[in-house]
């Protein structure tokens, strides 16, 4: 149940804020170029069980890719599916998914000199989704969902910032914003930085990206959270 804020002020140009939500039980390892010999020149941060990337980037290419979930319309059992892990390293080496897939659902967010987009796969339809210009979120559900509590709460907070590439120093202004999110309780539905645990899930909030992709190339920003689920600066 991860979240995303994308402005896209044009093609191959955007800024981002990407929250990651986990089992804190499950290991990462930091933004870091991790697969020198299948992606070479490819950073992200890597999942150590799967040996995949929640969020991955190739500076020189100017792509940039994030992994959130998405629940299936379909049952797949977790014996036959196959890790997500590939889809962010992949999609950053030119290569988007194709259907059929047999994962479990996901929305893969690309970020390209050619623009930006959605690719979301619920277990029997894979559908595109181009982000135009402006500030969106994204989390569980499609682009700028309105019935995901947090995209209801924050989404005209962010657009209310004006346009990033306006900005002195967005990159404050966007992780002010995030830390002010944080006051409502982890476990509350409309909170940004989570604690999936009383709706079902063992996930929490890890850590955050902010990104910045141009046609000068490609920054990103990590920071890991003292506590799963609790902002604390």
């Amino acid at each position: 149940m991860c979240t995303v804020v994308i402005d896209v002020a044009g093609p191959g140009s955007a800024r981002l804020l990407a929250v990651r939500d986990e089992d804190p039980q499950r290991e990462w390892d930091a933004l870091g170029e991790w697969w020198p010999g299948e992606y070479p020149g490819v950073s992200g941060i890597r999942d150590r069980r799967a040996g995949g990337a929640w969020l991955a980037l190739d500076a020189s290419a100017r792509r940039l890719a994030v992994l959130l979930n998405r629940a299936d319309v379909v049952e797949l059992s977790d014996d036959a599916a196959v890790s997500r892990g590939s889809l962010a390293l992949e999609s950053v080496a030119g290569r988007s998914p194709l259907a059929p897939l047999p994962m479990h659902g996901f929305n893969l967010l690309e970020v390209r000199p050619e623009g930006s987009r959605v690719l979301s796969w619920d277990g029997a339809e894979l559908t595109e989704t181009p982000i135009s210009p402006g500030t969106h979120m994204i989390a569980h559900d499609d682009l700028d969902d309105l019935g995901t509590p947090r995209i209801a709460a924050w989404l005209p907070e962010f657009r209310a910032l004006g346009p990033a590439a306006d900005s002195a120093d967005w990159n404050a202004e966007w992780t002010s914003l995030l830390g002010s999110s944080a006051r409502l309780d982890p476990e509350d539905d409309r909170a940004i930085i989570r604690d999936n645990r009383p709706h079902g899930y063992p996930t929490q909030s890890l850590l955050y990206c902010t990104a910045s992709v141009s046609p000068d190339g490609v920054e990103v920003q990590y920071r890991a959270l003292p506590r799963p689920g609790h902002w604390s600066h």
